[in-house]
């Protein structure tokens, strides 16, 4: 297989979006609840399994953006680690979170050569996870705070707003939608 070309890195600060609609996916990160969060983890990714059964699932449609099979290894992966960040705000006072470059991460892993079936059940896998874990988070742990490298704070509700910002995002930049 084939190194796929480059990607152009998405360097912008993602934040603004708990404030404000996503303009180009409509999603309104900063309007979810708590008691939402699960559910909408699982809602997000339930059409990924679909998507990933596309005949053209592996090809990059446009030059330097990733293919459907990178986005949701991308997506699998947000979810890891969005479920791990939340488990560190749970756990200790004010974690400071690593820099998570994702376009290392889909080089260095691998996305593009990644079988799409075994992507689709990991990521079922990882985002089920990842919205049990906000289960048993109690009312005053929603407040709980965690700082990116850049120095962003955040709760773990914001996190966790910001994070299903991600999800939805990316069915948009697959054309894909969301039932209900």
């Amino acid at each position: 297989m084939t190194t796929p070309d480059p990607i152009t890195p998405d360097t912008k600060d993602w934040t603004w979006v708990l404030q404000k609609a996503c303009p180009d996916c409509g999603f309104e990160a900063g309007s979810v609840q708590p008691e939402q969060v699960g559910p909408l983890v699982l809602e997000l990714t339930q059409p990924w399994p679909a998507v990933l059964q596309r005949a053209d699932a592996r090809d990059r449609r446009t030059a330097g953006v990733w293919s459907d099979l990178e986005y949701a290894c991308h997506v699998r992966d947000v979810c890891r680690l969005f479920e791990q960040r939340t488990r560190l705000m749970l756990e200790q006072d004010e974690p400071t979170f690593d820099n998570w470059d994702q376009d290392v991460t889909a080089a260095e892993s691998r996305y593009a050569e990644q079988d799409p079936s075994a992507v689709a059940d990991e990521l079922r896998e990882a985002a089920s996870s990842y919205a049990r874990g906000y289960d048993t988070v109690t009312e005053p742990e929603w407040q709980r705070t965690g700082l990116r490298s850049n120095g962003s704070e955040f709760t773990v509700l914001t996190l966790a707003q910001y994070g299903l910002h991600d999800l939805r995002h990316h069915l948009h930049d697959v054309d894909a939608s969301v039932a209900g």
